[in-house]
């Protein structure tokens, strides 16, 4: 691992979630824009209704270890990426953030990307570099069927460089197809990282360099904080939390998604489960339920982390079967998270 000189300085209608393929994404939103105007929506209803059905493809064979192309994953565009992504990308929490569970979590990987899971997530704080690690003694033999995205914690220029240059060493890549700036709180975190000696000047000198791909941001406790940085500087994707208890604290899916469909971003969702908080007999029942919600709005996957094959393969059988919600159920979902929202909301009031 190489920790002084960077190795890269020497190297659509609202209620049918559609749209007409004629339309223009800002004729689009114009129209969008005037129906919700026009209707008197709750304030579980959110404003953005929308499921990019012309970008779902189920017809492609993602898999390369002998799935049926009748069983493959649906894709989405990854925004401006122009990249194809599956409905269901892999979490690397869960097992992958655990030493002593290292084997079981490279065999659960491997399993993924036989049933066509193509979004890897990941991030060097995981288990202090062991989703990394995990995830490269996989990546060392089947890179070329990931599309790998990793995050990094450091707001300054040379420590963005420094921590790129790690990630790559524990991937045991020569590339990281997304790399994210992780975890933004608070405005004056914004200022830091788009200063010119701030992360996303060294991100974009990684770019430059095609030691990295893509560029994001992330964050899990403000929206304002995540749309006032997409913004101010052209990101290519971000990846924020969606789920049904969204709606009842800082939303994240009112201005800040409506943000990123307009800028054209590639759009991942996260905590789709809240970390198993969301799921409980008197609210959000089961994970067909959360999946569905967070894939009826317009992200191109969601991720989750998993603890067995079996519940990944449980997943991944719900993102195939995927249909999406409508505005009643959808709703129904979000009223159903009331009581316990707090709870399923916690990375807004802890992280």
């Amino acid at each position: 691992m190489c920790y002084g000189k960077s190795k890269m300085a020497d190297r659509g209608t609202v209620e049918g979630f559609a749209c007409r393929d004629e339309l223009s994404r800002r004729g689009f939103l114009k129209r969008l824009s005037a129906a919700i105007s026009a209707a008197a929506f709750s304030q579980f209803l959110t404003p953005l209704r929308l499921f990019a059905a012309r970008d779902d493809d189920s017809s492609n064979d993602t898999s390369r270890r002998g799935e049926r192309s009748d069983q493959a994953l649906p894709n989405r565009r990854l925004g401006k990426t122009g990249e194809r992504i599956p409905v269901f990308g892999l979490g690397g929490g869960g097992l992958f953030h655990l030493a002593h569970r290292r084997e079981d979590a490279i065999a659960l990987l491997h399993r993924a990307l036989d049933l066509g899971v193509r979004y890897i997530d990941t991030a060097a704080q995981y288990g202090d570099g062991v989703s990394e690690r995990t995830i490269g003694e996989v990546a060392k033999h089947r890179r070329e069927e990931m599309y790998l995205a990793t995050k990094t914690l450091e707001r300054t220029y040379d420590e963005v460089l420094r921590a790129a240059d790690r990630s790559l060493d524990r991937l045991r890549v020569d590339t990281i197809d997304l790399y994210q700036v992780h975890g933004l709180r608070t405005h004056d975190e914004v200022r830091t990282v788009l200063s010119p000696g701030g992360a996303v000047a060294a991100m974009e000198r990684l770019r430059d360099e095609g030691v990295v791909r893509h560029i994001g941001v992330t964050g899990h406790y403000d929206p304002e904080v995540l749309r006032s940085t997409i913004v101010e500087h052209p990101f290519d994707c971000i990846l924020l939390t969606l789920n049904p208890a969204d709606p009842h604290y800082r939303p994240f899916q009112r201005g800040l998604l409506d943000t990123a469909v307009e800028k054209n971003l590639g759009i991942v969702a996260m905590k789709i489960v809240a970390k198993g908080r969301l799921l409980r007999e008197d609210g959000v029942r089961t994970m067909r339920e959360a999946l569905g919600y967070a894939l009826s709005f317009p992200v191109t996957t969601a991720i989750a982390a998993v603890s067995s094959v079996e519940e990944l393969e449980e997943n991944v059988e719900i993102a195939r079967r995927f249909r999406p919600l409508s505005d009643e159920q959808l709703r129904e979902l979000e009223e159903r998270t009331a009581h316990y929202q707090r709870e399923a909301n916690f990375f807004k009031y802890e992280w």
